[in-house]
């Protein structure tokens, strides 16, 4: 890592001053041993990875530990129970007798579970409120993102928010996060591989499409690591666009073309199949992607399987979680 060898030193050195330790793991750049009064915006700003923040005045609380994992949600209670639900399993399965607490983003969908379901998720800044009320001093926070990006960016404001009120917590990475350089694992190459065990067998006129959600953040640029990888696998045509971002349908359908497919796999890159994957995605309307290709000439077949459902992808899910822990307990 050239000249970022000498972060930890840096950062240990003024950590007390600013009350954040860096993870070192996987998780942490270095800042070059040259950087001698680093200030504390540029240790925030150096701090890429699984996040982990202690806080000297509770350095004497008992350590009583806990798991928070954070996701958009869904009003989809079949999708949610094989994506969701089954991952945050997993995870307690890793972390006998360690608490584990899911928590939802999408007010409107915390608010459309309570009154269909009777079922009340918390947000992430209540269940941290709640797992304080309850004692607990370590948290390790992780999430569920496909991606780091705006959703991504909320829980890790919350993580700033409510880092000082535990002894000791953690914020994980993404699904996707790191790729390959200055050392660090390659999480996409992982990521594409692990999605290609649902993919069919593919031959010379089929492909299969992935609909991803796109977003205004920066991150929509994942999507090209995300190809790239692709294209190095030995797996036939596999082609990314989103619905909200880059690539758009209209970017992949001339790809098609000229590649000369003409049979359609069409799947989400999404943690669950809600919304976007049953109407957006394979619903029978005009604007539906389904229906666009189909008006093209090809034949479609629609995958309605959120990736949770994949047990390659949920195991990655559970090592993000791991690794957030792991920082915690040290």
């Amino acid at each position: 890592m050239k000249n970022l060898k000498k972060y930890l030193a840096a950062t240990l050195a003024i950590g007390a001053f600013v009350g954040v330790q860096p993870a070192v793991s996987e998780a942490a750049y270095e800042l070059s041993s040259e950087v001698k009064t680093a200030t504390p915006a540029l240790l925030n700003a150096s701090q890429i990875g699984v996040m982990t923040n202690e806080n000297a005045a509770m350095a004497n609380a008992e350590n009583k530990d806990a798991i928070l994992v954070m996701s958009f949600g869904t009003t989809f209670k079949e999708t949610r129970q094989a994506t969701i639900e089954a991952t945050v399993k997993q995870i307690e399965a890793a972390h006998p007798g360690v608490k584990v607490v899911t928590a939802f983003t999408s007010h409107i969908i915390i608010d459309r579970i309570k009154a269909n379901e009777g079922i009340t998720y918390p947000t992430p800044e209540e269940a941290l409120e709640q797992l304080k009320k309850e004692g607990y001093t370590r948290v390790a926070m992780t999430s569920l993102d496909i991606i780091p990006g705006m959703e991504y960016s909320y829980k890790l404001e919350v993580f700033r928010g409510f880092r000082d009120n535990f002894k000791k917590a953690t914020f994980g990475t993404s699904l996707m996060y790191w790729m390959g350089q200055e050392e660090q694992a390659d999480d996409v190459d992982e990521a594409m591989k692990a999605l290609s065990t649902q993919f069919p067998k593919l031959g010379k006129q089929d492909a299969v499409l992935i609909m991803a959600h796109g977003t205004p953040h920066p991150a929509n640029a994942y999507y090209s690591v995300m190809q790239d990888r692709l294209n190095k696998m030995d797996i036939g045509t596999a082609l990314i666009f989103s619905v909200e971002g880059w690539p758009g349908i209209e970017d992949v359908i001339p790809q098609l073309k000229a590649k000369g497919i003409k049979n359609i796999t069409l799947m989400p890159m999404m943690m669950v199949a809600g919304d976007h994957a049953n109407n957006d995605m394979a619903g029978d309307e005009d604007d539906s992607f389904k229906s666009i290709l189909e008006k093209e000439g090809f034949k479609v077949t629609p995958y309605v399987h959120g990736m949770g459902e994949n047990q390659a992808i949920r195991d990655l899910f559970v090592k993000r979680a791991n690794a957030a822990y792991d920082e915690l307990v040290k």
